[in-house]
C-alpha cells in the first residue's frame, strides 16, 4: 500500500474580494500519509477552513492538484466525488450540521444507512460510539435538545462512525469543555493506530502539541512545524 494518502500538487487558492483577489496559498506541495495526526494551526482567517473543504472535495483550487489515495481528483464529476467522500472521507463542520429533524442516533447512523448498510448494525455502531463520547444518554433527543458541546460530541460520533481513511475536523473541540475535549483527542489517537488519517484545525495549544506535526498557515504560506 502507497504511504501517502493525501498530496498537494502546486496547489494554488484564490477567492474574489471587493478590493481584488486574495490568494490563500500558492504552489502548496505537501504529502499526508496513512495514520498521520496532523494539526492545522494559524490565525483566524488565514485559510485552515478553505484548506480543509479542499481537501474533503468541497470546493475547487484555483490551480493545481489534489491526489488522494493516488488518485488525481481534478475534473471528476460531483457524483464521483460524492461517492468518494462516502467512501474515503468523513468531515466534522464547525458549526456541526446536524439534521435538525433526526435524533442524535438517527443523525449518527446516517452514513451508513446511506452507504446502504442495515439498520441494525448502524443502530449498534452508533450506539457504541455515541457511549465512546459520553452522550449515549442523550440518543434520541433532537439537535435543539442538546447543548452546543452536546450536538458536537454527536457531529464528532457521526463523522467518527463510518471508519473513513481520512477524518477532516474543524475545531472540533471548539465547543467542549476542557475534559471533553481530551476524550475527543484520545478517540483520533485510537484511530490513528488504525491508520486513520486525521487533520484538525484548532486554535488549542496543547492538542496541536499532541499531533505528529503541525501545518502552520500565514500570509499565504504553509511551514509544517514539529509538534
Amino acid at each position: 500500500m502507497n504511504k501517502t494518502l493525501l498530496e498537494t500538487i502546486n496547489l494554488k487558492k484564490t477567492y474574489q474580494h471587493i478590493n481584488g483577489n486574495v490568494t490563500l496559498f500558492n504552489n502548496l506541495n505537501i504529502k499526508i500519509n496513512h495514520g498521520d495526526l496532523v494539526a492545522l494551526i494559524g490565525p483566524s482567517g488565514s485559510g485552515k477552513s478553505s484548506l480543509l473543504h479542499l481537501f474533503a472535495l468541497l470546493d475547487d483550487p484555483t490551480k493545481g492538484d489534489i491526489k488522494l489515495n493516488n488518485r488525481i481528483i481534478k475534473n471528476l464529476s460531483d457524483e464521483k466525488k460524492d461517492e468518494i467522500r462516502r467512501k474515503n472521507i468523513s468531515i466534522i463542520f464547525q458549526d456541526n450540521n446536524l439534521l435538525s429533524d433526526f435524533t442524535a442516533i438517527e443523525n449518527v447512523m446516517m452514513p451508513l444507512l446511506i452507504r446502504g448498510d442495515s439498520e441494525e448494525l448502524a443502530k449498534n455502531k452508533a450506539q457504541t460510539i455515541l457511549k465512546a463520547v459520553k452522550i449515549l444518554n442523550r440518543s434520541n433527543h433532537f439537535p435543539n435538545e442538546l447543548s452546543g458541546g452536546e450536538q458536537q460530541r454527536v457531529a464528532i460520533a457521526r463523522a467518527l462512525i463510518a471508519e473513513t481513511s481520512l477524518i477532516l475536523a474543524d475545531e472540533p473541540t471548539g465547543n467542549l469543555d476542557f475534559n471533553t475535549s481530551k476524550e475527543i483527542f484520545s478517540y483520533f489517537l485510537k484511530l490513528k493506530k488504525l491508520k486513520k488519517t486525521i487533520i484538525f484545525a484548532t486554535h488549542n495549544r496543547e492538542l496541536a502539541n499532541r499531533a505528529d506535526y503541525k501545518l502552520f498557515i500565514s500570509n499565504g504560506v504553509i511551514k509544517r512545524v514539529n509538534a
